[in-house]
């Protein structure tokens, strides 16, 4: 897994691998990143359903509880379905806008 942090916010890519593969890569990797805003690189999952994503529901509730964004990137995903918890973004450039967004939004206490 590749963990690129700048500022407050880390990037967690991993190339070619399941889904599952990388959910658990996530998991071992979080403890060292949880303080800052994430972003989920899934780009390289051409499969990928709204429903796949509901296994990053949980994670979502509680980065955001923390006040700290939490967006995956897919663009192989029918954003329609995706759940409304969910931050999804088709682009890397637009999940660092939705964290601009959050952030404005938790300064207006929206």
């Amino acid at each position: 897994m590749i963990i690129d942090s700048q500022e407050n916010i880390t990037v967690l890519t991993q190339e070619k691998v399941s889904l599952n593969t990388f959910l658990e890569n996530f998991k071992k990797a979080l403890p060292g990143v949880e303080k800052n805003h994430l972003i989920l690189n899934l780009l390289s999952l051409t499969k990928v359903s709204a429903n796949d994503l509901m296994e990053f529901l949980e994670f979502s509730r509680k980065h955001k509880q923390a006040n700290k964004s939490f967006v995956l990137v897919a663009n192989a995903v029918d954003f329609d379905k995706v759940h409304i918890e969910l931050s999804v973004a088709p682009t890397l450039k637009e999940a660092y806008d939705v964290i601009e967004i959050e952030d404005i939004e938790r300064d207006l206490d929206f």
